[in-house]
């Protein structure tokens, strides 16, 4: 926000300099972005009056003046502007004057010829002294404005201006007023406000206005004035602080307005009385409704916006910006003025549906205060009155005090100021600081007692009042203390294993992706498996194409398979580390931190010599690389997957110990068609298991000097039987002389029995202090051959 350091010091006058109130607003929260003068520098430039004024000989559209500067005989000056006449009191460049840079580069003024005739400066429009051009030709300054006084004092254009920036919870900063009462509170000084009176009503006319909406709108205040005398123009000293604070003037009404709204922080609204047809309602608008506003565009309403409007249709779009058939003009002689109350959540975002971002929904939005609306309006009214006359009417009041926000004591136990802050400060001081930010605050002895003003609403708990205390005592004077911590140091390697992972994937040729947890639903819809869980909407997402979160890292890494195939990328490999969300709301979501990996294409590059298509194996192989080679292989283990997205007789859950990390294989045929994809393997595993099977020691044991033994059995078994049942079996029953099983053979035909398979296994048996006897081991297989027969139902077969 734009405001003028004359206009604050008019409120308050703390012995600073421009650079010392910056830096109090900063430190006390309400941070200095620019301070800057009010016009860019430029000099050689006073006021002046056209004393004469004839047509150019040689020119239709030139001006030759005369224009006396006081400097005894007028200057000769030709001038192109539309304005210019006789009588004019103007601001003119003299020679040798400086102005303001045109593209970087210096403008000097010189004595020259137009069209053959001498010019000895330039008259000036506002933009060639650095000031934003109110109409197309000179200034048009007061006819009291004294010759040859310099434009920079006369205009005030050295004025510092300070650009401030207020956080979304500094609602109440938004004014002359909010600036000023921080400055009072940290100087320690009273605020100059300006006499404010309710003007005496000399018509017995009110208003008529319904408010069908009290909980958006709360109170609602309006007034009738009539006779307005439009010949008035704005006075020079309220248009100098609405130009200094960064704002257009327009015409008398608007700027008053404006004028209110900048000093108190109370949006104002005049409508056009002769505009408005029967009573002012204060209504939501109605689904397909429409309205041209101020800044000439047209909306459509959908329903929930809050509206003013009469029995034609809508006036105003409330706490945003008014409409362009009730707007006052210069011809207006008589105004309902408006000042409300809306409700933040009224008029929140409701601005940007529109594209609209307007210095009242700025307020609104943050929060005005609720007892300010007649202040506000009493103001503007005395304003009108005094400077442009006219007849003042009665004014309609509409509240339900019920539905104003509410202002709770909050209650501050004064050991947590000691705790918070790391320091002891006088309950006096305490109390003094909070009652000159108007936060009226009694003290019992043990705890201070702390009602916040209607002007803040930011102020609900006891953390918000320390806050106070800390800012008026001044951060930079509050007292360090290192703070005392024991703990105990540990190293957590869950990093470093999880690193080491993803090297080993890069190293086997995978590169890692980094991608959005947002998905699409309808991608998400094809992992649509009950095991996956629920998928959690977001309500207000990026695109639609980023509608849900992902629960399962496949969600966003296939669309990236996808993208690169489509770049004549045939051989992909990636990989990504990330959560995976599951939870229909926000009270059940889960989150998963995940490994996942995708392939497609060939085994190895094309310049390789084995050219084939990536198979089960090959991607086993791959997945059987993240485990650590120390582990134990006879905890590993694997389970027919039964997901839905995956292909039923190419896919697998990976086990260690028992315990399922995840699952591998074949994307199913019918999902990689939806998404225009080629045979793909998949795999996803929860990081946190993965990383406990590196976690898992081995004991170290010396190399048997002993020779091991190789015996090799084969069975007919059920086809139902898996071979992981038969090595757990043959496992448990040859107990510690076994180091090492393989299946080597999988046999089904016609020799065969029907509905049987056979099964061979290799056994490797050893023991580490002596060397086995035959009857040792004939006992060990006779005990595995016992335990599959009775187990499993197998039959041992002779050749």
């Amino acid at each position: 926000m734009k405001i003028s350091e004359n206009w604050l010091r008019q409120w308050v006058n703390p012995a600073n300099n421009s650079k010392e109130l910056g830096e109090q607003l900063t430190m006390a929260g309400l941070e200095l972005d620019d301070a800057q003068t009010v016009a860019p520098a430029f000099s050689g430039v006073v006021i002046g009056e056209v004393v004469r004024c004839e047509p150019h000989p040689d020119a239709d559209r030139l001006r030759v003046t005369a224009v006396d500067v006081g400097e005894g005989e007028p200057l000769q000056i030709v001038c192109g502007a539309a304005n210019v006449r006789t009588g004019l009191k103007v601001a003119v460049a003299t020679v040798g004057a400086v102005l303001p840079p045109i593209d970087g580069k210096e403008f000097r003024i010189k004595k020259g010829k137009l069209r053959g005739v001498e010019s000895h400066g330039m008259l000036c429009g506002a933009s060639e002294i650095g000031l934003e051009d109110a109409i197309d030709g000179l200034i048009e300054l007061p006819a009291d404005a004294p010759i040859g006084v310099d434009v920079r004092d006369y205009l005030g254009l050295d004025a510092m201006i300070f650009d401030v920036s207020i956080t979304p919870n500094r609602g109440d900063c938004f004014s002359v007023l909010g600036l000023a009462r921080e400055l009072g509170a940290i100087n320690r000084l009273p605020l100059n406000r300006p006499a404010i009176h309710e003007v005496v009503p000399t018509l017995n006319i009110a208003p008529s206005v319904k408010v069908l909406n009290d909980e958006a709108c709360p109170r609602y205040l309006a007034q009738f004035i009539s006779n307005i005398d439009r010949s008035v123009v704005t006075p020079k000293w309220l248009s100098d602080h609405l130009v200094a604070s960064g704002v257009r003037t327009h015409n008398f009404l608007v700027d008053v307005t404006n004028f209110v709204l900048l000093e108190l922080g109370q949006p104002l609204h005049a409508f056009d009385a002769k505009k408005i047809v029967g009573d002012v309602v204060v209504r939501l608008a109605n689904q397909g409704e429409q309205v041209e506003l101020l800044n000439g565009q047209t909306i459509t309403l959908t329903g929930d916006e809050l509206v003013i409007a009469d029995d034609v249709g809508v006036l105003a779009l409330a706490g945003i910006m008014g409409g362009l058939r009730s707007a006052v003009t210069d011809e207006t002689t008589s105004i309902i003025l408006e000042s409300a109350h809306f409700s933040q959540l009224a008029i929140a975002a409701r601005a940007r549906r529109f594209g609209l971002h307007t210095d009242a929904s700025q307020r609104f939005e943050r929060g005005v205060d609720f007892d300010l609306p007649l202040t506000a309006l009493n103001r503007a009214t005395a304003l009108i009155h005094e400077i442009a006359g006219g007849q003042v009417g009665q004014i309609t009041t509409i509240e339900n005090t019920n539905k104003l926000p509410k202002r709770e004591p909050i209650v501050l136990p004064k050991i947590k100021i000691q705790q918070i802050l790391g320091m002891d400060l006088p309950s006096d001081e305490v109390v003094a600081m909070l009652n000159r930010l108007e936060i009226e605050t009694a003290f019992d002895g043990h705890q201070f007692t702390c009602q916040p003003p209607t002007h803040r609403f930011d102020l609900h708990i006891a953390e918000d009042v320390i806050e106070e205390i800390a800012r008026m005592y001044g951060y930079d004077n509050i007292v360090t203390h290192l703070p005392k911590l024991t703990f105990a140091m540990s190293h957590d390697d869950a990093q470093d294993i999880e690193k080491n992972l993803k090297l080993g994937l890069a190293n086997s040729g995978y590169f890692e992706a980094v991608s959005f947890s947002f998905s699409d639903a309808a991608t998400e819809a094809l992992f649509d498996d009950e095991q996956l869980g629920a998928a959690l909407s977001l309500a207000n997402p990026i695109s639609p194409q980023l509608a849900v979160m992902r629960r399962t890292l496949l969600s966003s890494l296939l669309p990236v398979v996808s993208r690169n195939i489509k770049r004549q990328q045939s051989r992909v490999r990636l990989f990504e580390s990330g959560l995976c969300f599951v939870g229909q709301d926000i009270n059940d979501l889960v989150q998963t931190p995940s490994l996942a990996m995708v392939a497609t294409g060939l085994v190895d590059d094309e310049s390789v010599y084995d050219k084939r298509l990536m198979d089960f194996f090959d991607f086993k192989r791959d997945i059987e690389s993240l485990l650590p080679r120390q582990l134990n292989k006879f905890l590993v283990s694997y389970e027919r997957a039964d997901l839905t997205f995956l292909h039923p007789g190419q896919s697998a859950y990976l086990l260690v110990d028992g315990v399922r990390l995840g699952w591998f294989g074949q994307l199913h045929p019918s999902i990689a068609k939806a998404m225009d994809l080629p045979m793909v393997w998949v795999a996803q595993f929860a990081i946190e298991p993965l990383i406990q099977t590196y976690r898992t020691t081995s004991p170290i044991t010396a190399p048997s000097k002993f020779p091991s033994v190789r015996r090799d059995l084969a069975f007919l078994v059920d086809q139902s039987v898996t071979w992981q049942a038969l090595m757990e079996s043959i496992r448990q029953s040859a107990g510690d002389y076994l180091i090492d099983l393989w299946l080597f053979d999988v046999y089904q035909g016609e020799r065969l029995p029907e509905g049987r398979k056979s099964l061979a296994f290799a056994m490797l048996l050893q023991d580490s202090k002596a060397t086995l006897e035959d009857e040792t081991i004939k006992g060990v297989m006779d005990k595995v051959i016992k335990t599959l027969t009775n187990e499993h139902d197998a039959q041992l077969r002779d050749s």
